[in-house]
């Protein structure tokens, strides 16, 4: 039994909280919230997008989300600094188990970038970091214009990948799309990547719960001998 893998990008494999530096120069200390802000609405934005079926690509979740931060703060960018500010969340920061667990994993099991950003956004950031090439593809929900966790996502990602008759993982540290894998019939494994964070129940269990992707292997095995 193979099982295939589809890794979540943004907050498993790079981090958004990375703009934070970013930030400073036009924020100062409120730098960490502003960006914290940012990611929630940028997910906010996508779910109410995906439910009312007025899709646009990520990117303009992404941008909507930073205007709104920005206003909730009482601060204002020019279009100018705005531009470069969406030219730097295609750098974003790998974390730095990403890269080693990427390339030990990729000997033996088939791995894809499986996430909401487009093909583009998704082919600098993982670029900029070394992590593309350790993958042997990249699924984006831009391809059925839905976003996670949408059941269509999860099922798009099943043929994308070629895991008709194989087992498909997903690996995500976003609580949400796991319970959103499981209910779409996949195994998922949740990165607890912050301990305070609380998994809501929700009826769907992880498949396995590790602290950082350095827990990956171990818990891949465990799952093989189970099944």
């Amino acid at each position: 039994m193979t099982i295939y893998l589809a890794f979540d990008v943004y907050g498993t494999l790079v981090d958004p909280q990375g703009m934070a530096e970013q930030l400073q120069t036009d924020v100062g200390d409120a730098a960490p919230q502003v960006s914290q802000l940012w990611r929630q609405k940028q997910l906010e934005f996508s779910f109410r997008r995906g439910l009312m079926r007025v899709y646009e690509e990520f990117g303009v979740c992404t941008r909507q989300a930073l205007q709104t931060a920005m206003k909730s703060y009482g601060f204002a960018l020019s279009k100018k600094r705005e531009d470069e500010l969406m030219t730097a969340y295609l750098s974003l920061p790998a974390f730095p188990d990403a890269e080693p667990v990427l390339e030990e994993l990729g000997r033996h099991h088939p791995q894809f970038a499986f996430s909401n950003g487009t093909h583009a956004a998704l082919k600098k950031v993982l670029g900029h970091n070394r992590l593309l090439e350790h993958l042997d593809g990249l699924v984006s929900v831009d391809d059925i214009k839905s976003f996670k966790p949408d059941p269509a996502v999860y099922t798009h990602a099943r043929r994308a990948t070629g895991a008709l008759d194989q087992p498909l993982c997903l690996v995500s540290s976003n609580g949400w799309d796991v319970i959103g894998a499981r209910a779409a019939g996949l195994m998922a494994i949740w990165v607890q990547r912050d301990p305070a964070t609380v998994f809501e129940d929700w009826g769907f269990q992880p498949s396995a719960v590790i602290p950082d992707l350095y827990g990956l292997s171990d818990a891949l095995s465990e799952l093989a001998v189970t099944r």
